[in-house]
């Protein structure tokens, strides 16, 4: 059960504005501390950002991603988070329109 300040399962959600230029908020929620990982990768699978490296708390996480310097295109966004709670692993797709 949630508090309400934590959130009760592990998402990520879908990025907006999405289509975007040059940026956008990715929101996720964590249920429990643990190592973030969250990477932007080309279609092609290469990594192109790494926009969070870090522990954070449990918690409703939002964060800026800024593609300046990219090209128009289809991206993947991938979260990998471990912690004692457990991990959780997901990817999605955002579009950069110049």
């Amino acid at each position: 059960p949630s508090n309400g300040n934590i959130p009760d399962r592990f998402a990520l959600l879908q990025n907006y504005p999405n289509p975007f230029n040059p940026t956008t908020t990715i929101r996720y929620d964590l249920p429990f501390v643990g190592r973030v990982s969250l990477k932007v990768f080309d279609i092609l699978g290469r990594e192109v950002r790494t926009v969070v490296n870090e522990v954070q708390d449990a918690g409703f996480k939002s964060v800026k991603f800024d593609a300046s310097g990219l090209a128009s295109g289809v991206y993947l966004y991938h979260v990998d988070v471990s912690g004692s709670g457990g991990s959780f692993r997901q990817s999605r797709k955002l579009i950069l329109l110049r």
